[in-house]
């Protein structure tokens, strides 16, 4: 039985147009957290000149191979085991890098680890996307965002929703400067930060 996520069906399409345009040109992509792996199957998929590598806590792992063996894809890839603060990260460069719904269920030591790890592995010239809610100048962007925020810290008061600005300066740190902020259904955006 595969695992599956609403949002990801819902969100797949509007995500799709943003790869199209931010990872043209580009060929290895790196997904953290590839959780159901219902969005890895399907962008391969849309994107066939992408090879797309999926990683996830081991935990997400048989999910993620079950969705791969159905779709039977050669651009998409087993498994990394990926715990960003834990796990070593990949020995190799990658040009594009994705994540979604990620950064505001994990605490914030966890995310700064993320981005040093995202240091270490895109290439020059590469393009990190982040998918889901953000706060922007220090304010939500909808009453629903508010509300989700107050629930995802009555689960776990190291997570929340996350400011843009924030990250814009662990990038920096990196070498990134964000050159898109698409905005998407369900009060989300897709951040796009590049390596200079």
């Amino acid at each position: 039985m595969k695992p599956y996520s609403e949002s990801c069906e819902q969100n797949k399409l509007p995500i799709l147009a943003v790869l199209r345009e931010e990872f043209a040109g580009l060929s290895r992509i790196l997904e953290i957290g590839s959780g159901t792996g219902q969005h890895a199957v399907f962008f391969a998929e849309q994107l066939p000149q992408l090879t797309w590598q999926t990683s996830d806590i081991a935990a997400c792992h048989a999910g993620i191979r079950a969705w791969l063996e159905d779709a039977g894809l050669s651009n998409v890839l087993p498994p990394l085991a990926l715990d960003v603060a834990r796990d070593p990260w990949p020995d190799m460069l990658y040009e594009g890098i994705f994540s979604a719904n990620a950064v505001h269920i994990m605490s914030w030591p966890e995310v700064e680890k993320m981005f040093a790890g995202i240091g270490r592995v895109l290439a020059p010239g590469g393009r990190l996307c982040l998918y889901g809610p953000f706060n922007i100048g220090g304010q939500y962007t909808a009453p629903s965002n508010a509300r989700f925020d107050v629930w995802l810290k009555q689960r776990d008061p190291q997570s929340g929703i996350r400011h843009r600005e924030d990250l814009d300066q662990l990038a920096s740190a990196i070498g990134l400067r964000r050159i898109a902020s698409h905005p998407m259904p369900a009060d989300n955006f897709t951040l796009v930060w590049q390596r200079e």
